[in-house]
């Protein structure tokens, strides 16, 4: 395993392994529903309100399965994922465009949310990566990043060309009335541990720091000098602090979805053995 002076991560599967990963969740999902199909699918499908931290366990999951998992582990993450997204299908009421979850174009923007937003922490924290690092990077993430039913053919061919996607479709976000109200229950949640409730003003802080500022207004946002002073603050208190902690302790948020992966594909495996044998051909009478 190579790394810096400062302890820098410069493998895949050490960046994605970083419990820093979990500060940019709130951002991801924000993100993903400002795409106007996502956003109507979660808004006429989803229940943020209730559900908020199986949704997030439900994304960091998908994305463990694909940096770590092994095959079985694949293949049950594939049959859950099918699973949820079979009912999300519908028209979006603003502009008459359908939306259908298993769409390629819309798991890419899913995708590339996750995608984004690990790179984009890792180098605010540990500094950028040298060119051939970040190449090397963008093709071993977004391999694995579609390793579910994304297939690695729709992703733009190199990281420049994924940096122009980017900025395309971040500038065609839109936020409707029904999406914000969404964002709301992402940022102020009802149903979460006790021990997270304080941490709570600070979450609120970082994902809005993180967010492109076209994005951060569409969602009423407030932010001002002040803000972006605290928010320059906390980034550099974890740079100064957070590559210096014991990896072990780093680590541990990734230890803990490997647990629940392997108990989520057990409890999947009476139900894709049910689904096996609902599809078998039966003797005539």
């Amino acid at each position: 395993m190579r790394r810096n002076p400062r302890n820098r991560p410069v493998e895949v599967e050490d960046i994605v392994s970083e419990a820093l990963t979990l500060a940019g969740g709130g951002r991801a999902l924000l993100l993903q529903i400002a795409h106007p199909s996502v956003g109507r699918g979660v808004v006429e499908h989803s229940d943020f309100a209730e559900r908020l931290m199986d949704r997030f366990d439900g994304t960091m999951l998908y994305l463990t399965a694909t940096m770590f998992g092994s095959e079985a582990e694949l293949a049950a993450m594939r049959r859950i994922v099918n699973r949820a997204h079979a009912p999300v299908r519908g028209e979006n009421s603003a502009d008459g465009s359908a939306y259908n979850a298993f769409d390629p174009e819309l798991q890419l923007w899913v995708a590339a949310t996750l995608y984004q937003t690990v790179m984009d922490l890792h180098r605010r924290v540990f500094g950028p990566l040298t060119p051939a690092q970040a190449d090397r990077a963008y093709d071993e993430l977004s391999r694995a990043l579609s390793n579910l039913q994304l297939t690695h053919d729709r992703w733009p061919a190199r990281r420049a060309d994924f940096d122009a996607y980017w900025d395309g479709m971040v500038l065609a976000l839109r936020v409707d009335d029904d999406v914000r109200a969404i964002s709301r229950q992402i940022l102020y949640p009802r149903r979460v541990p006790w021990w997270l409730r304080p941490t709570l003003p600070l979450v609120r802080l970082v994902t809005a720091g993180l967010l492109p500022d076209a994005v951060r207004r569409q969602f009423d946002l407030a932010w001002n000098e002040q803000r972006q002073r605290r928010f320059d603050r906390a980034i550099r208190w974890t740079a100064a602090v957070y590559p210096r902690l014991p990896l072990p302790l780093r680590h541990l948020p990734r230890e803990r979805y490997r647990a629940k992966l392997r108990r989520a594909v057990r409890r999947a495996r009476p139900a894709a053995a049910g689904d096996r044998a609902a599809m078998k051909p039966t003797a005539p009478r």
